[in-house]
C-alpha cells in the first residue's frame, strides 16, 4: 500500500530525511517512534503531500506522491498533532465541508453518519465545535481524516492531552480502523504503540533505525531473564559463585541490603532459566536465599537503548560500578536486543536497496 524508496530532505545542509526506504502492507497498523527531531513529522508531511521531497519515491496504492499528488491525496486521511478544526462551525458544519473539500461521491448523509458512529461523535453533532472538550474534539478530527473512507490513515498524537478514559476510547477506535484501513500512528506513549500497532519503526537523526514486528518485541522483552535475588552470606563469595553459574551471562551485586543478605541482579543466558539450579548452588554453598524477583524489560527500555547506541558511539569509559548498574549504562539483556534489532533492520534495508538496484537495470 506505502512503498518509499531511497527518500531524502535536505534543508540546507541539514538532512531531516536521511535515505529511507521502507513499504507498509495494506491493512497494517504500523507504530513511527523517534525523538523530537528525528524526522517523523517530517516523513509524514510528504507521505500527506504536504512537503515535497528532496529524491526519491514515495508511491501510496500504486500513486506517485509526486507525479499524482491529488489521487494519493484522495486515499489518504490526516491528523495532525493540533486537529485543524474550526470553532465557530458546528459538528454538522464541519463534517459537510470537510466532505466538500475532499469531492466525496459516497452518499453524504449515510457516509457522514457511518463516520459519526464509528468515532462516536453523533450525540454532539449539532453542537458548536468550540463548545466541545478536547476528547471530542480529538474525536472530531479523527472523524474528518475518515471521511472519503481513505485507504490509509496517518494519526501523529492522537492522544496527546486526553484523560486516561478518552486514551482507551481512542487506542480501541483505532485499533478498529486497523482491520480496514492501512494506520500510521505517531506517538510518544510507547504503552499506546505496542497495545495497537503490528509493527513499529524507529527514527533516529533521519534514518530508519529500526523496524521489527510487535510481537517478536514483546515476546523479547517478555522473557523474563533477568532477576534480583537476596542472598546471605559474604559478598565477594556469593558474587563469585553466580558468575560461575551455568547459564549466567551477567551479575552484579546492588547497593540494597536486608539484613545479612545483600541483592544482586542476575541475567541468564537466551533460552535459558537458572533459577533451579541458582537454588541447589546457592544451598550446597550454605548461602540462604532469602528472596527473588523477576524484572520485566518494556518498550521504552529498548527504544531507549536503540537511540541511545545509534546516536553516539558508546563511551568506552562507562562500566558498572561496584555498587550495582548506573542509570546511565544498559543492561546485557537490552543491548543485546537492541543490537539485534538495529542488525535486522539494516540487513533489510541493504537486501532492499540490491533488489531496487538491480531492478533498475533490468528495466534498463
Amino acid at each position: 500500500m506505502i512503498k518509499i524508496e531511497h527518500l531524502v530532505k535536505n534543508y540546507g545542509n541539514l538532512s531531516a530525511v536521511d535515505d529511507v526506504s521502507f513499504e507498509i502492507e495494506s491493512g497494517e497498523v504500523v507504530g513511527l517512534l523517534g525523538p523530537n527531531g528525528a524526522g517523523k513529522s517530517t516523513m509524514m508531511n510528504i507521505l500527506t503531500g504536504y512537503l515535497s521531497a528532496t529524491s526519491g519515491v514515495v508511491e501510496i496504492g500504486g500513486h506517485s506522491v509526486l507525479d499524482e499528488p491529488l489521487a494519493v491525496k484522495k486515499q489518504v486521511g490526516y491528523l495532525p498533532e493540533q486537529p485543524p478544526l474550526y470553532l465557530d462551525m458546528t459538528v454538522e458544519e464541519y463534517l459537510n465541508f470537510t466532505y466538500e473539500l475532499k469531492g466525496c461521491t459516497l452518499n453524504r448523509e449515510q457516509h457522514l453518519k457511518e463516520v459519526c458512529d464509528v468515532v462516536k461523535i453523533y450525540d454532539v453533532y449539532k453542537r458548536l465545535i468550540g463548545h466541545l472538550s478536547k476528547g471530542y474534539r480529538q474525536r472530531v478530527g479523527i472523524a474528518q481524516a475518515l471521511v472519503g473512507n481513505p485507504e490509509v490513515i496517518i494519526f501523529d498524537e492522537p492522544t496527546v492531552g486526553l484523560d486516561p478514559k478518552q486514551i482507551i476510547e481512542i487506542r480501541n477506535l483505532i485499533r478498529t480502523l486497523g482491520k480496514n484501513h492501512t494506520v500510521i500512528l505517531s506517538t510518544h506513549i510507547l504503552q499506546e504503540v505496542q497495545a495497537v500497532c503490528d509493527r513499529i519503526l524507529i527514527v533516529n537523526k533521519g534514518k530508519i533505525v529500526a523496524n521489527e514486528l510487535t510481537e517478536n518485541i514483546t515476546r523479547a522483552v517478555q522473557a523474563g531473564r533477568r532477576f534480583n535475588v537476596k542472598i546471605c552470606g559474604p559478598k565477594s563469595e556469593v558474587l563469585s559463585a553466580l558468575r560461575e553459574l551455568s547459564g549466567v551471562v551477567y551479575a552484579e551485586q546492588l547497593a540494597e541490603r536486608d539484613g545479612e543478605a545483600y541483592t544482586y541482579t542476575v541475567e541468564s543466558a537466551s533460552g535459558t532459566d537458572v533459577r533451579k539450579n541458582l537454588f541447589f548452588t546457592m544451598a550446597q554453598k550454605g548461602f540462604a536465599i532469602v528472596g527473588l524477583e523477576t524484572l520485566g524489560m518494556s518498550l521504552e527500555d529498548i527504544f531507549i537503548t536503540i537511540v541511545d547506541d545509534t546516536d553516539k558511539p558508546t563511551r568506552q569509559g562507562a562500566r558498572r560500578g561496584k555498587q550495582g548498574v548506573s542509570r546511565g549504562d544498559k543492561s546485557a539483556l537490552e543491548k543485546e536486543l537492541a543490537k539485534d534489532i538495529v542488525r535486522r533492520t539494516a540487513d533489510g534495508q541493504r537486501e532492499s536497496a540490491l533488489g531496487l538496484d538491480s531492478d533498475k537495470k533490468e528495466e534498463k
